[in-house]
């Protein structure tokens, strides 16, 4: 039998990250809600309509990768995130006698910025936007703003600096 846990979302924090640390303080990361619509359509009106879902996130400082420690620095409420994990289930013993509770959260892998990082947030400025079949040909542009993949650095087979050999400007295709 097949399994598949993964999870791709684009949408707004609801308020700003907070940190976390598991029991034994030996990992930290960062935990936030974030707003995803759906959209579905009236019955009575006829038109379309957003339904926001919240979802409970949490990345952590993995390996090399302080990708918990980036989304504390960088991201705010309000910022517009591409988000890519798994679903984790919580479970724990309520004290107030309420028996067992469940909660379904996403454990972010990677995640994109979608706006640029306001200035004074550790960033440089970013640069002016190209059109898409500009940047699409010109690479990573990691602290530009925007972000192509993670500070883990570049997924399999896409280009980037720090590779075997690799550099900015070469495109592997």
């Amino acid at each position: 039998m097949a399994n598949l846990n993964k999870v791709m979302l684009i949408g707004r924090l609801t308020d700003e990250p907070q940190q976390i640390t598991t029991k034994s303080g030996s990992q930290a990361g960062a935990k936030f809600r974030c707003a995803v619509n759906n959209r579905r359509k009236n019955q009575d009106t006829q038109q379309w309509e957003d339904v926001p879902v919240f979802m409970d996130v949490e990345v952590w400082n993995w390996g090399e990768s302080k990708q918990g420690d980036r989304v504390l620095q960088t991201l705010k409420k309000g910022q517009q995130v591409f988000l890519e994990g798994h679903l984790k289930m919580d479970q724990w013993e309520d004290k107030n006698g309420g028996g067992k509770r469940t909660k379904l959260l996403v454990v972010v892998e990677n995640f994109q910025y979608l706006e640029p990082r306001a200035e004074g947030m550790g960033q440089p400025a970013p640069r002016q936007s190209a059109p898409a079949t500009a940047r699409a040909a010109s690479g990573p542009r990691n602290g530009s703003g925007f972000d192509d993949y993670s500070e883990g650095g570049p997924p399999a087979g896409r280009g980037g600096s720090g590779g075997a050999g690799g550099t900015e400007d070469e495109i592997p295709f």
